[in-house]
């Protein structure tokens, strides 16, 4: 899992229909309890083997809503766990795909102009 939804997403919904992995929910099945569309990072794949950019991000009319983020692995697993923007399942596997292409630093940035293209 490496995309995650900023609170500048206007709730649309352009995004719930196009994630492949349906790892999207709007607001109201949120596990954080935010008031925020959420992408389960146990399950996000950057839609690789499905697309060839992001699905999401591709969809999205808000510039800079959807972001990126660390690689779901074991290398970055604690970084999922002491945020409180996500909320990690029982038994959620920890080594989910991401592009090679998208570097460390932005992702530690939250770079949201890395848009694969």
């Amino acid at each position: 899992m490496s995309v995650r939804i900023t609170d500048l997403c206007i709730s649309c919904d352009a995004c719930l229909d196009e994630c492949p992995t349906s790892s999207i929910v709007d607001d109201d099945d949120n596990p954080t309890g935010e008031d925020t569309y959420y992408v389960d990072p146990a399950t996000c794949t950057e839609c690789i083997g499905d697309h060839e950019t992001p699905a999401c991000q591709a969809a999205c009319p808000t510039d800079g809503c959807i972001v990126w983020d660390l690689p779901f692995d074991d290398a970055n697993r604690a970084h999922y766990e002491a945020s409180s923007v996500y909320k990690l399942g029982d038994g959620a596997d920890n080594n989910q795909p991401s592009r090679p292409e998208i570097s460390m630093e932005d992702r530690e940035a939250g770079d949201v102009d890395s848009v694969v293209e």
